[in-house]
């Protein structure tokens, strides 16, 4: 596992990280917003609707606000187009900076389960602000009552919500992740778990995981619902292990809590590729385009690589959540 695949990854995000950082922006603006069918503000549609769409749906790691890089902010998402063959398939990113499994579910889910037919695909990939406060005593720039139930629980909580005034009942983590994999089998989609994606903290020498928490209950509720899992997590951590703290820091946006760069992007989209790649069974194979071809499945059954140094323990502070 780690003498190819990491090393090859390794490779990929340095080359994707000495190359020109502004034509690399442009062109990424360019053959994303194409991809995506264009358009801003979280309404992207599919360029093409008689072809099958995958639509990607999360917070902004996934889709930084209008998708072309503000303030050196890139999600995921918007690097995620070009593995694919987008004369067979539409790549369509609806995340929303700054959602939660709950608020997404909410607010953003409805209109995205409008747009599903058999034959698409859903990408989920939520946690970074579940974690925020369920509800708040008082309204000011940073209150969001965005939080949810920790776990993958049916218990639930009702509150009249300072934002909205309206009553609300609130439920786990994972129970807003298996609503929307139900309903979008309900409309034919075949639905897929990501894990949220790692910070830039470190302990004991490697990248911190999320398995105690939001990645693995992302696994629970995928497999509870025998929806396919994609630990990007556990992928891109072992990849910054590999990597060392050092290189790492240049995939961040400094001081932006979670947000990568556009380096950092890519090597995101790419290891979401390998979590594809590593399924028993992927339901995307068929429509790869050549960039993809390079790019090797992911083998967890295989150990972790040791870190390239061992590190000073990092951990980022909890960044405003304005930022998100």
């Amino acid at each position: 596992m780690k003498s190819i695949y990491f090393h090859w990854l390794a490779a990929a995000a340095i080359v994707a990280g000495s190359t020109n950082l502004q034509a690399q922006t442009n062109e990424a603006a360019r053959v994303n917003s194409a991809a995506r069918g264009g358009g801003g503000g979280g309404l992207n549609l599919p360029a093409n609707p008689n072809l099958p769409t995958l639509y990607l749906i999360g917070d902004s790691t996934v889709r930084n606000g209008s998708g072309r890089g503000g303030g050196g902010q890139w999600g995921w998402g918007d690097l995620l187009a070009p593995y694919f063959n987008t004369n067979e398939i539409n790549v369509v990113n609806r995340a929303l900076g700054g959602t939660s499994s709950r608020t997404y579910y909410r607010d953003q889910w409805p209109r995205v389960a409008a747009l599903l037919k058999p034959g698409d695909f859903v990408i989920m990939q939520f946690g970074h602000n579940d974690s925020s406060p369920i509800n708040e005593s008082v309204v000011n720039s940073r209150t969001r009552s965005r939080g949810t139930i920790k776990g993958v629980g049916d218990g639930s909580q009702d509150i009249t919500n300072i934002l909205t005034k309206k009553f609300e009942t609130v439920r786990s983590f994972g129970w807003y992740e298996k609503q929307m994999i139900q309903e979008a089998r309900t409309k034919g989609a075949t639905p897929m778990v990501c894990s949220l994606i790692p910070r830039n903290n470190w302990r004991n020498g490697r990248a911190a995981r999320n398995k105690n928490d939001y990645a693995g209950w992302a696994g629970e509720a995928a497999e509870a619902e025998h929806a396919p899992f994609l630990d990007i997590n556990e992928i891109i951590a072992r990849h910054y292990d590999e990597l060392g703290q050092e290189k790492v820091n240049a995939l961040f946006v400094a001081g932006a809590g979670p947000h990568t760069s556009l380096a950092g992007a890519e090597t995101n989209a790419l290891c979401v590729v390998s979590a594809l790649k590593g399924l028993r069974e992927d339901p995307l194979a068929k429509y790869f385009s050549e960039k993809a071809s390079g790019v090797p499945a992911a083998n967890l059954s295989q150990p972790a690589p040791q870190p390239a140094a061992v590190s000073r323990d990092k951990t980022t502070r909890e960044y405003n959540p304005r930022e998100n």
